[in-house]
């Protein structure tokens, strides 16, 4: 789980609390305290009923790489809050984080923030010939829409030139803050990023040019403005980590930092809690602005009743492995007998 989402806090009493495809890889929150006002836009493109094809495949923004220095400062003063988690292998993961022009591309002078629509999955285990369809959530499953093809549309159909270099950034660069600034996305009161006509059901991709574009989409950050009178979110929250005069939230208490590493789950976290394969959907499920996306979901394979049994047991043999992996789009917990313990416990407490 990488790139904390950068806080402002806002004036209202009622305040709001990568994407790569692999294990730790989602975003989550840190705290920061700028002397600016997080204001409230209007809610931007909600609509009660949407069809696939009204969805854009993407939307992206663009800045020069000139404003990298003050987004690291932003970032910085994220890392260095009190608000922000204590939780070493969340830290080890975001310290790897920055917004740095790599070494072998001095020429960069542009980086193009990219979300793609992602949809919610759901697969079907069986046990005892009864089965249970779970969630996984976008960031933990594979599609078409991935960094390399997205890579060729910035060139062929963004940038328009094929000379063009284009570099995938998308690992080593905070997502939310990039997407934020860029105008490419508004914050919700649960610290993640909604874009028009795609709601929080996106996944953020960076990519470095060295094509310069003639704008500058610099942009204060901004609260989606349907958050200053709505309190799904903190209501849905299983764990209370979406806190209401609280941004952002507290991500000691979010399942997500829980259920993508190993290791048991805090004492304090109720069985009831746990929702997904894989992170945490209550605050997005809930949310006004992603009611007409969320029926927009799709189903996986089913997993049989006798690989059912084998995870359950931690019997994760190559065979099981190579099968889940092509079920479940390759999901972080089936890439090898290392992770796949993780896939054990989430499951077995969701379907004791």
């Amino acid at each position: 789980m990488k790139d904390p989402a950068v806080g402002i806090t806002p004036r209202c009493s009622t305040a709001p609390g990568t994407p790569r495809r692999e294990l730790l890889r989602q975003t989550l929150l840190a705290g920061l305290v700028l002397p600016q006002v997080l204001r409230g836009q209007r809610s931007r493109g909600r609509r009660r009923n949407v069809e696939l094809s009204d969805i854009p495949a993407y939307r992206y923004k663009t800045l020069p790489v000139s404003r990298f220095r003050e987004l690291q400062a932003e970032f910085d003063k994220a890392l260095a809050s009190p608000l922000y988690t204590r939780e070493k292998a969340f830290r080890d993961q975001v310290a790897k984080l920055g917004f740095r022009i790599p070494a072998d591309f001095p020429t960069a002078k542009s980086a193009v923030v990219v979300a793609a629509f992602a949809k919610t999955m759901y697969v079907r285990f069986t046990l005892d010939g009864a089965q249970i369809r779970l969630a996984v959530p976008p960031q933990y499953y594979a599609d078409d829409m991935n960094a390399a093809k997205l890579r060729g549309i910035v060139q062929t159909e963004i940038i328009k030139n094929t000379g063009s270099r284009v570099v995938d950034i998308s690992g080593s660069v905070p997502l939310k803050l990039l997407a934020a600034r860029s105008g490419l996305g508004l914050y919700g009161k649960n610290g993640l990023i909604f874009v028009d006509g795609m709601g929080s059901c996106n996944l953020l991709y960076a990519f470095l040019t060295d094509h310069a574009f003639p704008e500058d989409g610099w942009t204060q950050l901004n609260l989606l403005g349907h958050c200053r009178r709505c309190d799904r979110c903190i209501r849905g929250c299983p764990t209370a980590s979406v806190i209401d005069g609280r941004f952002p939230i507290d991500i000691d208490r979010c399942v997500t930092l829980y259920n993508e590493g190993p290791g048991a789950f805090p004492n304090w976290m109720l069985r009831s809690s746990h929702n997904a394969l894989m992170g945490c959907m209550p605050c997005q499920d809930t949310c006004p602005e992603n009611f007409a996306y969320a029926r927009l979901s799709g189903m996986l394979e089913d997993v049989t009743e006798d690989e059912t049994r084998k995870i359950l047991k931690g019997l994760g043999d190559d065979a099981l492995l190579k099968s889940l992996q092509r079920k479940l789009r390759n999901f972080p917990a089936t890439a090898s007998r290392d992770v796949f313990p993780i896939l054990t416990r989430n499951l077995s407490v969701l379907m004791r």
